[in-house]
């Protein structure tokens, strides 16, 4: 109910000190054994380990972890599934990063025009923020503004790096947590993460978005993953024929 309202929630203590002493070890072995990808256009994407379940045995029982299930599958349904699943590794000076939505808005209106509260406000895709090191507000929270995974908009362009970004008369919440601890966010919220403070540690957490069914998983990018024959892939001659087709460039959930 709080996620759905909200557009956050923290769950606390869903990972014991094992499972995540566990999982910890395993993501290191990830960055150790995997080259960091390049996605997104971004040169410098060393930070991050993307199709997490795929390579990690502990990644791929945390995220079918009950609690969290709990929490999304009366919002998604019962068959919703992980479009993306991927690892953050940031050092104590870590930047932050803009104000942004990680998908959506999935139902865009102009400034001045309310939800009616009648409607249940629908949500398509959840994100997750399994901490694997204790989080504090030196360390570069994620901060989420509430409410506003309502507001049928993205955050405003001329306040994107602007920390007293408000939506609604409502600032951010960057929540602290401890190991364990899982964080839950509507994709559509204006969230970010916070630059860190001096005395930083860094963050590490284990990243996972989970979609409603009729959401396309991007674990793997659709030049890897896609439904086009090879004969058909031979006669496309734009780019925007090629996005018909369901080759697409990788974006946030894939990159």
């Amino acid at each position: 109910a709080h996620l759905e309202r909200e557009g956050w929630a923290l769950l606390p203590g869903v990972l014991t000190a094992a499972e995540v002493a566990m999982l910890a070890d395993d993501v290191h072995r990830v960055y150790r054994e995997y080259d960091a990808d390049v996605r997104h256009r971004v040169a410098d994407r060393s930070e991050f380990r993307y199709e997490m379940y795929n390579r990690s045995p502990a990644a791929q029982r945390a995220i079918a972890h009950p609690a969290i299930l709990a929490a999304i599958e009366p919002l998604l349904g019962e068959d919703c599934h992980v479009i993306a699943n991927t690892c953050w590794r940031n050092p104590p000076d870590f930047p932050g990063g803009p104000w942004h939505c990680d998908a959506g808005p999935h139902v865009p209106r102009p400034e001045g025009v309310p939800w009616d509260d009648r409607i249940p406000y629908p949500v398509f895709v959840i994100g997750a923020h399994l901490w694997l090191s204790p989080v504090t507000a030196a360390d570069g929270p994620t901060a989420v503004i509430p409410g506003s995974h309502r507001s049928g908009r993205l955050p405003p362009r001329d306040r994107l790096n602007d920390p007293e970004l408000d939506y609604g008369g409502r600032t951010a919440v960057a929540p602290e947590a401890a190991a364990g601890d899982v964080l839950l966010f509507v994709s559509d919220s204006w969230h970010r993460g916070t630059p860190s403070l001096p005395g930083g540690q860094g963050r590490l957490f284990l990243q996972c978005h989970y979609g409603r069914r009729d959401i396309a998983q991007r674990v793997l990018t659709t030049d890897m993953v896609n439904h086009v024959a090879p004969e058909a892939r031979e006669r496309i001659g734009s780019e925007r024929e090629a996005q018909l087709l369901g080759l697409h460039q990788p974006f946030f959930y894939d990159g």
